[in-house]
């Protein structure tokens, strides 16, 4: 008999035991990450690109000894070894670096905001600033590389493989240092024609596919890998999928940088977006299905090759470390239980595999903005402002906190998105990009929230609340 994904997870509910899957002891439950960096010390470049064993945790115990095997991991160590790649910065420049960051990114509006409480009045605005928002220490590490090494050969064309990090004033600031992006062709590869022998090539924080690092490898080139190393945990997390013969399940966007890299690093794959994809999947493990349905949909998110008739029973979750981290985890719950009831409590362990690989910075950031708006009545919120890169994942999610309780907001990428006719150019929680009469009522105070995503700097919110300061300045 067909069952349909609810009336599984009814009957899971029921059962048993099923419980002891989320438990401590469970060989299930989540595995704390191993990066545990508080996400408001490093800012503006200080201390952000000391030696590995400061900042670079995930790998600290990889790179003594290649292993024997030929895995993908094992030749993305071998890579690292190289005397031409670079992941710790370069000493002789990182002072003129930090100064430099501090002078981009640094604002003193902010910081008046962070020591008085997170609120502040003024010009008929009253602010509540999230309690952890902005720059996170991944961000800050990767712009102190990719500045360092623009420094460290001046002489040298640097290219870039991508956006260093989804923000616009950022990318612009390495345009502006003439850091040569890679053109994007037409059916979504890359043109790499432009790098000549003793160029300079720097990896974004999201990481490089192992195509692209093989090839970088391979030529006379310098690499500078600014991947944030909760990236590599995930990329790890995945190898580990592999040598346990699971197909990895990826919750992430499969046309997103940092998933393709991740991707790139497994063997068997299916990315799933959302719920609804995922019980999809689920929904596919338990009662089988249109098998031609199923790929159809997924065309773009599997592996070559994908089979979900022999690739399903044995997964393994990892994600794209700026998901929404209550999704990730619904998810993570839809798979045990899904195990559990096809396999049974006893085998379940065999067949699902799982580590936490959402980073701290995202869930902390997620849980500020879930803050300001469980208090939003109370606090009688107008609305709440996200500010970060219109295609920046994390910001997108802490849109969606708000969004989803009803609560009033809008996500903008600058501050000229705020308009002086009082309308304010946004994007929607579709994508969508949308203007729309902006402060309802100028006759009375406005009272607002605000944050900010991991890769939005300090400066790009004192600049947004400027704005609007000036704009309930002028329409008393």
């Amino acid at each position: 008999m067909r069952m349909s994904t609810s009336s599984v997870m009814y009957f899971l509910t029921t059962m048993a035991g099923c419980c002891l899957l989320g438990s401590s002891s469970s060989t299930m439950a989540f595995i704390s990450p191993s990066v545990t960096t508080t996400t408001n010390t490093l800012r503006f470049g200080i201390r952000a690109t000391k030696n590995s064993a400061e900042t670079v945790s995930t790998e600290s115990t990889e790179s003594t000894e290649v292993p024997k095997s030929k895995s993908k991991k094992a030749q993305r160590l071998s890579f690292m070894k190289s005397d031409q790649f670079y992941r710790n910065g370069f000493k002789e420049v990182r002072k003129d670096v930090e100064d430099t960051m501090k002078d981009q990114f640094k604002s003193n509006l902010v910081d008046d905001l962070k020591s008085n409480q997170f609120v502040m009045e003024r010009e008929g605005v009253r602010v509540h600033l999230a309690k952890d928002f902005g720059f996170c220490w991944g961000v800050e590490r990767s712009i102190a590389l990719a500045y360092e090494a623009v420094n460290h050969f001046p002489d040298r064309t640097v290219h870039i493989t991508n956006e260093l990090i989804h923000n616009p004033e950022v990318n612009d600031n390495l345009h502006d240092m003439n850091v040569q992006f890679i053109e994007k062709t037409s059916n979504g590869g890359k043109n790499f024609d432009t790098i000549k022998d003793n160029d300079v090539v720097i990896l974004p924080a999201f990481g490089a596919s192992f195509e692209e690092m093989k090839m970088f490898d391979e030529k006379n080139v310098e690499v500078v890998d600014t991947t944030c190393p909760w990236v590599s945990k995930v990329w790890n997390t995945v190898d580990t999928h592999q040598k346990k013969g699971l197909t990895s399940i990826i919750h992430g966007k499969y046309a997103h940088e940092e998933t393709i890299a991740t991707t790139s690093f497994c063997e068997d794959y299916i990315c799933v977006k959302d719920m609804k994809e995922a019980r999809m999947v689920t929904d596919y493990i338990i009662n089988g299905g249109d098998k031609d349905a199923f790929l159809k949909h997924f065309q773009n998110a599997v592996s070559d090759n994908f089979d979900p008739d022999t690739m399903l029973d044995k997964v393994g979750l990892a994600n794209q470390t700026t998901m929404y981290k209550k999704e990730t985890r619904a998810i993570g719950q839809l798979l045990q239980k899904t195990m559990m009831f096809k396999f049974g409590p006893v085998d379940a362990k065999d067949h699902y595999f799982e580590f936490d690989t959402i980073c701290d910075a995202t869930q902390e950031r997620q849980d500020a903005v879930h803050e300001l708006v469980v208090n939003a009545q109370e606090l009688n919120l107008d609305f709440i402002l996200v500010v970060g890169g219109w295609d920046s994942s994390n910001t997108a999610h802490l849109l969606e906190i708000p969004k989803k309780a009803g609560v009033r907001s809008f996500h903008i990428n600058r501050a000229e998105c705020i308009n002086a006719d009082n309308t304010i150019t946004h994007r929607t929680m579709e994508g969508e990009i949308v203007t729309e009469p902006f402060i309802l009522n100028m006759n009375k105070d406005v009272i607002m929230g605000v944050t900010s995503g991991a890769s939005t700097p300090d400066a790009a919110v004192q600049d947004s609340l400027d704005s609007i300061f000036m704009l309930k300045k002028l329409n008393p």
